[in-house]
């Protein structure tokens, strides 16, 4: 008897470009089929301004990957990102009213009376991270299974939220592409997903990921996810600065940023002299390639300062041992890595896709991670359907 094929689905609906990608589950492997890549539309500065824009961006690029497939699908796991997404640490307690052996169900129970914190009218609860344990005063169980408990569990348990509105948006406007929303990922959830191994979070990492109109960060301590935050600055401020600062265009200045761009000064040839746009009329000029690197190198420098900060405030400053990951389009600029490892004190890397069998050359870069991370979210959901019927305890509670 023939077995239905089940496909696994990532959506990755960004401001500049909407990617899609269609994978086949197959046992307990993933194996490429094909993928989408169109422009976005519909966004302005990172929120959705045209749902139906949006839905048309989705539907072609739904299309596109269906075609280079040659299957059909009809659901996905689609990111959600940007600066509508809130990350925090809240705390429940489960009192016992006898000493016992704590049981699967008990550790449910008292994440569940974590995640009952009072949101905001336009807040969403979207991730639930358990960290850790702490039975009878005594800290730091990750998973104090058949642990003798006599009178208090308490659960600590990092939260994400997201914009209502935002939300609906986003989810409608995949509706409206005739297509069912599985679930929504954060997006560094997603890409942690796809390019870091278990072994390298037990290290200490985190995750950065470098969008157009976001930048989102995730830090992992072991299985534990620290914390999630979306940064005050984002890719297109790179290409901003270089219009403002050398008077060109914005579309002028992103071709200056990806031909002659670094991110870093003395990794390239910086004294050598570039050719820059004028406006209509007027000839072009020259300018040294170490201007536009100036230039870079200081909003580099910034960002990753924002990091260090968030580092900071959870402690894990100087416990990266597996260092930071970087992912997004704005992870391909020159000396982003050396920047990150200059400001950050711990080496660093792009996040590539791991695990897909069949996996094109083409697409592995940063820019696609994510979507390879969501369609991989995809697959573990169905793979655990069973195993959340069979122990509804922690395990049907969160995905890791």
């Amino acid at each position: 008897m023939s077995t239905k094929p089940r496909f696994a689905v990532g959506l990755d609906t960004g401001s500049l470009r909407t990617r899609c990608v269609i994978t086949a589950l197959e046992d307990s492997y993933l194996r490429y089929l094909g993928h989408g890549d169109v422009e976005s539309a519909g966004w302005a500065k990172g929120r959705i301004a045209d749902q139906t824009a949006l839905s048309g961006s989705i539907l072609a690029a739904v299309r596109q990957a269906e075609r280079r497939a040659g299957v059909s699908v009809d659901a996905a796991v689609v990111g959600v990102a940007g600066t509508s997404i809130l990350g925090g640490n809240t705390r429940g307690v489960y009192e016992f009213s006898r000493p016992r052996h704590i049981e699967n169900e008990d550790l449910a129970f008292c994440v569940d009376r974590a995640t009952r914190v009072r949101l905001e009218d336009d807040r969403i609860l979207l991730h639930v991270f358990p960290q850790d344990f702490t039975v009878d005063g005594r800290a730091g169980y990750r998973s104090p299974r058949r642990v003798i408990c006599n009178q208090r569990l308490e659960a600590n348990v990092h939260v994400i939220t997201a914009s209502l509105q935002e939300h609906q948006c986003l989810v409608s406007s995949v509706h409206e592409a005739h297509l069912a929303v599985e679930e929504t990922v954060f997006e560094p959830v997603a890409a942690a997903y796809a390019s870091i191994l278990p072994d390298d979070r037990n290290k200490g990492v985190a995750l950065i990921d470098i969008g157009l109109h976001s930048i989102d960060v995730v830090i992992y301590d072991g299985d534990a996810l620290l914390l999630a935050a979306s940064l005050p600055i984002s890719a297109d401020h790179f290409t901003r600065d270089i219009a403002w600062l050398l008077k060109v265009s914005y579309e002028d200045a992103e071709r200056l940023k990806l031909e002659y761009g670094c991110a870093l000064l003395g990794l390239t040839s910086d004294n050598s002299l570039i050719e820059v746009p004028s406006p209509e009329g007027r000839p072009p000029r020259e300018a040294r390639r170490r201007e536009l690197i100036e230039i870079l190198e200081a909003r580099a420098e910034e960002m990753f300062g924002f990091v260090r900060g968030e580092l900071a405030r959870v402690g894990m400053e100087q416990s990266l041992l597996e260092g930071v990951v970087l992912t997004g389009g704005g992870a391909r600029l020159m000396g982003m890595c050396d920047m990150a490892e200059r400001v950050l004190n711990c080496q660093a890397r792009n996040g590539l896709p791991i695990g897909i069998e069949n996996w094109p050359d083409e697409l592995d870069t940063p820019e696609w991670t994510t979507a390879a991370g969501l369609s991989m979210y995809s697959a573990r959901l169905k793979l655990r359907q069973d195993i959340k019927r069979k122990a509804p305890g922690l395990m049907g509670l969160v995905l890791r």
